[in-house]
């Protein structure tokens, strides 16, 4: 007698077409009457040894579906045909629109990786959705390409950055054009043409226009070793990126643009915008809206007298200015210098010059030790009348405010830590409602004001809140004079200017004479970068396009007087600012945009990219957007109406373990943070499973730390998208990319899931173009037929049309991708596959998978793409939900239930019966005598005792999700 093992839960009756000699071991190809309209492996096993098996090596060698080649096919449809090309001159404006964009990449030389299509994939399922319902649909793409990489490289190699430029975007290209995102290349755009940059250079002169361009000296990051300026991101723990040289703070005459001037409307233009809160927030923050008060203190030398010199001090809490026990300035403050007794001049310096060597960020860090020096100098409190010292530190920027506090340690934990430090007074003069005010530390909450009364100065604040007692100093300040209320902006003017050569350059020149600035005529435009060879810093801090001596020197067009241009260039965020206009019109000539096209295309109606830019480009783009909507070139007041970022790809979880100092491995959760440990990593298919944590598989008693990475070429953990497209196929990726969880979400990579979306598709594939025939090919047509389809698969279908167009328009896509996996779930069970049902589940899968849409659509008999073709809309009669649960007997014994629709056959029931997992396991290897059904009822399956089926099979059926 043989032991029967399923490997799928399938019930007889069953036919046998064909089998080999028995009791050997034999191949049978069995018909499976219900769900499966294909043949199956099935073997007979006797008891012991493993003959017979078909051989899964040999299987797996054949594609699961031709994608390779079926995809570059439809690429180059898709390309000669201009598909996706969106009408210029002839666009019909009386259609809606819908303006679908992509941060444009920088194009490295690295290439994608496979976190990179993440939000590409989206915005193209969104943009062929939109498309199909008859949307104006605009999705271009562009290049981001000025940048600092090809200038390090050109330095590094000889080689011009433009020559790099143009090679990484062609790779970057290629790339995209392999996974089939519909962009309309003919609007392709690079920051770096001259015909782009051109306009750049434009809305840098409507700037200078409106006084909100100038030069100003500022600090930069300046190395004496290499005797060059350093951008932030080469300068790694206060030393250069490239040779670990000291870094200082320089002061040095740079472009600034006046984006203060529209602090307001910046934060307040927020409110309108769809965008994540957490972004709004870090927006709102960088802004930095403040109110408080601006108040003077008179200067006082160590004799006691005042020196005729104000300091101005910022503070948003004028309530405890009874409080203020120090004044603080900033190293670089403007005034320093006449603060400074020739006796604390050696000192002050030495300061300074340790302050110049730290970023803005180290200075503020709240965590770092708070340094100082004292000036030498005094000032009056206006409230108290006593004198208190004025301190150098640097945990005050130059850059805020006044670049000058007045210090309350008893209510500022910087300020505190720094008093207690130099042994400063520490006077409370606010405690909080209802306890003592015999409190530790600094208290910074709100409260009741004590402590604050002066005759002399006719202020008296005790009692009050802090909120009232602010309005009283405010009025107090302004009768006296010594002040008044003000709005402040942790917002600062935007450093514009790079000592590189690969940039934009400015469009003005310097009269030699006089040194007057003087803009270009814009008929000069665009000002083209001359041909360096050499693009090494020149070691005196001015930029290398110095070094292009006959461009530098010229001569001003107006006066026809000696001039010299301006050297430094643009930094990168320039080109990024404006290009989602260009895209609506990028082969005008004579405007940045034409205005009809303008008004039609604005705003930005999706706009996709990683959190990383949440502040500053978005805020510069912004900046520019509205200085371009006060000088009449766009319509909105806003550039991007709707905000997604995308979540980052972390490569595949990587298992670690621990060995102590004998080598022997201990367990995660029995490590300790005394000892030395040494990290081991451990292969996947050493590792599995138990509960909520990984363990080794040869010992589950030790427990591994589990993480996954951000990709990164030092981790070795970068996913190449080429390879995973020559392997599984870019349908594959596409899918698996967004099936992996919520579109804004993290999530880690994983092998094993790409190929569990590939088994799907595969899958697809198989119902509508049948099994591949003897040599591994397939059939020309399909295998769809032309029967009218019933109510369950037209339930089946516009349930899932309902469920996959919702998840589309709110970018659940994952979710998307389940209804069609439940969708084709169902359709294997079908004795039929009508054509118009087949249709228009491709037409769902088509933005998800397009490559294989368009071939399966082909195939149907349709001579064009469905780019074009109306995407399905749900029919309300059949989102009825008709299902009722009905109570399965097996000999009489209820054992357990299923879910039917209301006019579900004896057939149907019996087939669903057969497949649920609990059912299943009584009914295996039993004949069955009869059956009893009462529609809506019960169905009860009489067994014939008497009789089994005396042969076993392990049964491996290619309907079966996962093979």
């Amino acid at each position: 007698m043989f032991e029967i093992q399923y490997q799928l839960r399938f019930q007889p009756p069953l036919r046998f077409l064909h089998a080999s000699p028995t009791p050997s071991p034999a191949v049978l190809l069995l018909d499976l009457r219900f769900p499966c309209r294909r043949f199956s492996r099935v073997r007979c096993c006797s008891g012991g040894g493993n003959g017979g098996s078909a051989k899964p090596q040999q299987l797996q060698q054949r594609r699961a579906y031709p994608f390779d080649e079926i995809e570059p096919r439809w690429q180059r449809y898709w390309e000669e045909n201009r598909t996706f090309r969106t009408p210029d001159e002839d666009l019909d404006m009386s259609k809606p629109k819908c303006y679908i964009l992509d941060m444009f990449p920088y194009p490295s030389g690295a290439g994608l990786h496979v976190g990179h299509p993440l939000g590409y994939t989206a915005t193209d399922i969104l943009s062929r959705f939109k498309r199909m319902k008859g949307f104006n649909v605009l999705h271009p793409m562009g290049w981001d390409a000025f940048g600092l990489p090809a200038e390090q490289y050109a330095i590094e190699t000889g080689t011009h950055p433009k020559v790099t430029t143009i090679r990484n975007i062609d790779r970057f290209r290629s790339q995209l054009k392999l996974l089939g995102f519909a962009y309309d290349w003919d609007r392709e755009i690079s920051t770096t043409d001259p015909e782009y940059y051109k306009w750049t250079q434009w809305i840098f002169l409507q700037l200078l226009k409106r006084g909100l361009a100038y030069q100003a000296e500022v600090p930069v990051n300046w190395c004496p070793a290499l005797g060059t300026v350093l951008a932030n991101e080469e300068i790694v723990d206060g030393v250069s990126e490239r040779g670990g040289f000291p870094v200082i703070r320089k002061p040095m005459r740079q472009w600034m643009l006046k984006i203060t001037s529209y602090s307001e409307r910046l934060l307040e233009d927020l409110d309108d915008l769809d965008w994540p809160e957490s972004i709004k927030e870090m927006q709102r923050n960088w802004i930095g809206r403040s109110e408080g008060a601006e108040l003077e203190f008179h200067v006082i030398g160590s004799d006691g007298q005042e020196r005729g010199i104000k300091l101005s001090v910022y503070t948003t809490r004028p309530d405890t200015i009874f409080g203020a026990t120090y004044l603080v300035v900033a190293p670089e403050h403007i005034s320093l210098a006449s603060l400074v007794p020739k006796e604390q001049e050696k000192q002050v310096e030495e300061y300074k010059e340790l302050a110049a060597r730290k970023s803005e960020l180290e200075r503020t860090d709240l965590q770092k030790e708070k340094t100082g020096v004292f000036s030498g100098s005094y000032a009056k409190n206006p409230a108290t009348g006593e004198s208190i010292p004025i301190w150098i530190a640097d945990y005050v920027l130059g850059s805020y405010g006044t670049g000058a506090i007045m210090a309350v340690p008893a209510h500022d934990s910087r300020d505190y830590e720094f008093a207690v430090k130099y042994d400063i007074p520490i006077i409370r003069v606010v405690e909080p409602a209802g306890t003592s005010s015999n409190l530790d530390g600094p208290y910074v909450d709100d409260g009741f004001v004590i402590n604050s009364s002066n005759m002399s100065s006719g202020l008296n604040i005790n009692g009050l809140t802090c909120k009232e007692a602010a309005m009283e100093v405010i009025d107090w300040l302004e009768r006296t004079g010594h002040g008044s209320k003000k709005v402040n902006y942790k917002l600062r003017d935007w450093l514009f200017a790079r000592q590189r050569y690969w940039g934009e350059p400015f469009p003005v020149i310097f009269l030699n004479e006089t040194g007057e600035l003087v803009p270009l005529p814009e008929s000069q435009l665009p000002l083209t970068l001359p041909e360096l060879d050499d693009f090494t810093p020149t070691g005196t801090g001015e930029p290398p396009l110095a070094k292009a001596t006959t461009w530098v020197n010229t001569i001003d067009p107006i006066s026809g007087k000696p001039a010299r241009r301006e050297t430094n260039t643009m930094p990168q965020w320039a080109g990024s600012c404006w290009y989602y206009l260009r895209f609506m019109d990028p082969k005008n000539s004579t405007a940045i945009v034409n205005k009809d096209k303008e008004r039609y295309w604005s705003p930005v109606d999706i706009y996709v990219g990683g959190a990383e830019h949440s502040v500053l480009h978005l805020l510069y783009a912004r900046f520019w957007h509205k200085v371009l909507y006060d000088i009449g070139v766009v319509s909105t007041i806003e550039p991007f109406q709707c905000l997604i970022n995308q979540g980052l790809i972390l490569g595949e979880v990587e298992y670690v373990a621990y060995r102590d100092a004998e080598g022997r491995l201990l367990s995660a959760d029995s490590v300790s943070d005394v000892g030395e440990y040494a990290l081991e990593r451990i292969p996947v298919e050493k590792v599995t499973k138990a509960g909520d944590f990984y363990v080794l598989k040869d010992d589950p008693s030790i427990r591994l730390i589990s993480r996954s990475y951000k990709m990164s070429k030092s981790r070795g953990n970068v996913i190449n998208p080429d390879d995973v497209v020559s392997e599984y196929g870019a349908d594959s990726l596409r899918l698996y990319e967004m099936f992996m969880g919520p579109l804004r979400d993290s999530k880690a990579w994983s092998t094993g899931g790409i190929e569990g979306v590939h088994r799907f598709l595969a899958r697809i594939w198989r119902l509508v173009v049948g099994a591949p025939l003897p040599d591994g090919s397939y059939r020309k047509g399909t295998v769809v037929t032309d029967d009218k389809p019933t109510l369950e698969q037209l339930r089946a279908l516009h349930k899932c049309i309902d469920k996959v167009s919702e998840e589309i328009q709110e970018t659940r896509f994952n979710t998307g991708i389940s209804a069609m996996m439940e969708f084709i779930n169902a359709a294997y069970k079908w004795d039929n596959h009508p054509k118009p049902i087949m249709e228009a589940f491709i037409l769902l899968l088509s933005p998800y998978a397009p490559h294989m849409a368009e071939e399966l659509w082909f195939r149907l008999g349709h001579s064009s793409s469905l780019a074009y073709e109306n995407f399905p809309e749900a029919r309300t009669e059949y989102l009825k939900d008709s299902s009722i649960v009905l109570p399965v007997q097996i000999n009489g014994k209820t054992r357990g239930t299923i879910l039917v629709n209301e006019d579900c056959s004896e057939d149907e029931a019996f087939k669903l019966a057969s497949l649920d997992e609990k059912l299943s396991k009584y009914l295996h290897g039993k004949a069955i005598k009869k059956r009893i059904y009462v529609p809506r009822r019960i169905l009860n399956v009489i067994l014939d005792q008497q009789k089994k089926l005396d042969f076993p099979v392990v049964l491996t059926c290619c309907c079966e999700e996962g093979n």
